[in-house]
């Protein structure tokens, strides 16, 4: 067979997809594959009388000088009688290292430091069940854009379209990993780019008028659930943590004579360390669960042992309570406190440095996330009061909240 290198390196840039599949043949085998996903080589051969189609890879990262070489290496194997299919499979079995389950989990391993161990776990969970039984035994190489948007459509046609999304991030992380680790050659899920079903930003349903406010909290103290879903339900109001740093608590991080949590920085969505004053109230609700967790891994633990409460677990609570996932979640609580301590009167960059938001102004900036702890305890202490009174009901008149000392 003899190659005839029919296309030119101007041809091959200017072909384009037009509504439908076709093939650019270049000769001895060799053709461009015109697909909606992108553009991929491909070499058609014989081998001991079957026909047989080999992946050259994609272009324009295969350029069509290297798809040619790669041609020809195929082309010399043939003439020696070796299968270049399954030569390839042969010496993908015997590394074994660069499959994308592989490549995953290695990735993962290295992300303990980086990623929040429970977004680490979600992160696991989804390659384990969406990834890893469709893709996980494929070479990285072998793996192209048309392939994973059908992975990723599987998951989209169960309504789950933010994890197709998040599962896309994450399959990308994966191949640049692989990518600076000699094992691939490109990124395929930025082909994907618009292929998904676009999602609708969602803001989170939160309570923000006082009297509502109140009936909530009311809820919360007649809530009959398991001690550590009573616990965290008690302290959302109180501490407005996210969600996800309030369930992974752990005793160590708290300082119950000294009324002070500290979250780590790995916990953080900005990656610094979050300073938490402890109201006299906080303070109160671990006292009491501490002699029930103080032994296990975390303070809120779920009925499974060694498992943190879920936040499935805290929204269903917020359900049984009559309120729906339209009204209140689990992280309106920041927004209730946010809106609520505004309207007292409380500084801005205050409350911002409470909710450990990033900082965004040049007042903002002027101050470290530990140098205003003292008036944040204040404002602690002055909400945790602020949240009995509308506990029991009680007219609430916005005042201005006390001047810092200077």
């Amino acid at each position: 067979m003899r190659a005839q290198n029919r296309l030119t390196a101007k041809t091959v840039a200017a072909a384009k997809f037009e509504g439908k599949p076709r093939k650019l043949f270049d000769g001895a085998g060799l053709f461009l594959h015109l697909q909606a996903g992108g553009r991929y080589w491909r070499l058609k051969y014989r081998h001991n009388g079957a026909e047989k189609l080999l992946a050259l890879g994609v272009y324009p990262h295969v350029t069509l000088a290297a798809a040619r070489a790669r041609r020809d290496e195929a082309l010399t194997q043939l003439a020696d009688g070796i299968d270049p299919t399954a030569q390839r499979k042969a010496e993908k079995a015997s590394a074994g290292t660069d499959t994308f389950e592989a490549v995953a989990r290695e990735w993962m391993a290295k992300q303990t430091k980086v990623l929040a161990p429970e977004t680490l776990r979600l992160t696991r969970r989804r390659f384990e069940t969406w990834a890893f039984p469709i893709i996980g035994a494929q070479p990285m190489r072998a793996l192209e854009p048309p392939e994973l948007l059908r992975l990723l459509r599987r998951i989209e046609t169960q309504g789950k379209h933010e994890t197709a999304k998040r599962v896309r991030q994450r399959i990308g992380q994966v191949f640049r990993y692989a990518i600076a680790t000699g094992r691939a050659d490109r990124d395929p899920t930025a082909d994907l780019k618009g292929a998904l079903t676009p999602t609708a930003t969602q803001h989170r349903a939160a309570i923000t008028t006082p009297a509502e406010f109140g009936a909530l909290l009311r809820a919360i103290d007649g809530y009959s659930g398991q001690p550590a879903s009573r616990a965290a339900l008690a302290l959302a109001p109180l501490t407005f943590v996210r969600p996800g740093e309030l369930r992974m608590a752990r005793w160590p991080e708290i300082d119950l004579d000294a009324a002070l949590w500290r979250i780590p920085s790995v916990r953080m969505k900005m990656k610094r360390e979050h300073i938490v004053p402890l109201s006299r109230q906080a303070v109160a609700i671990l006292r009491e669960l501490h002699p029930i967790t103080c032994h296990r891994p975390y303070v809120f633990e779920s009925v499974r042992p060694g498992r943190p409460l879920s936040e499935n677990t805290m929204n269903t609570a917020l359900r049984t309570m009559g309120y729906s996932g339209d009204m209140m979640t689990p992280h309106g609580f920041r927004a209730s406190a946010s809106t609520l301590l505004h309207e007292l009167g409380w500084p801005p960059e205050v409350i911002e440095l409470q909710l450990a938001h990033a900082q965004r102004s040049q007042v903002a900036a002027a101050y470290n996330r530990s140098a205003r702890l003292e008036e944040r305890r204040r404002m602690l202490q002055a909400w945790a009061d602020h949240l009995d009174s509308l506990r029991k009901g009680a007219a609430v008149v916005p005042i201005r909240a006390p001047l810092r000392n200077p």
